[in-house]
């Protein structure tokens, strides 16, 4: 593992994720009547719900809006849900302010050209195997999975990962308290 990485994964106390592209796989499905349906996997949640967990907040700050996000982000129990936002980096600075947090204690996972700004602000920086290439030459860190077949997981498990080997705790206890 890079020693860049994992100083900059010890640091982080936020995660931040897209939806379309990151949670999901980007596709689009639209029903007759107007409906949108979106496909989540289950892994994903449980790398949020192990962030969670371990005392790592998580957000979403997206440029669609759906009540579909709105149910999965409620769900996984994240208070923190940003929906069709066009200027991402005013909310991630919002968030910094909200928690007192600085730059470098945020991880961001996104896919495409709107997620740039954030990305080049955060502390540890993410994309999905399947992200736009100008996005995957600005990031810390490509993911194997694609998006919505488990890279948040994936991007999870590794700040999961290295904050318990420097830190000695259990981060994958599943145990229900």
């Amino acid at each position: 593992m890079n020693k860049s990485i994992i100083k900059k994964a010890l640091k982080i106390k936020l995660f931040i994720t897209d939806v379309d592209g990151v949670l999901t796989d980007g596709s689009l499905i639209l029903g007759n009547n107007g409906e949108e349906f979106k496909s989540f996997n289950s892994q994903d949640g449980m790398g949020i719900k192990l962030l969670q967990k371990n005392d790592i907040k998580v957000a979403i700050i997206t440029g669609r809006s759906s009540k579909i996000v709105e149910n999965r982000a409620e769900e996984l129990d994240i208070k923190e849900v940003y929906q069709g936002i066009d200027d991402k980096i005013k909310t991630f600075n919002n968030l910094l302010d909200k928690y007192s947090l600085n730059s470098n204690e945020v991880s961001y996972i996104g896919d495409d050209l709107n997620d740039l700004p954030v990305l080049n602000e955060v502390g540890l920086s993410f994309t999905v195997s399947n992200g736009v290439d100008k996005v995957k030459e600005n990031v810390d860190y490509i993911t194997e999975k694609s998006g919505g077949k488990g890279a948040v997981r994936e991007a999870a498990e590794l700040i999961l990962n290295i904050q318990s080997d420097f830190n000695g705790g259990e981060v994958f206890d599943t145990e229900r308290d």
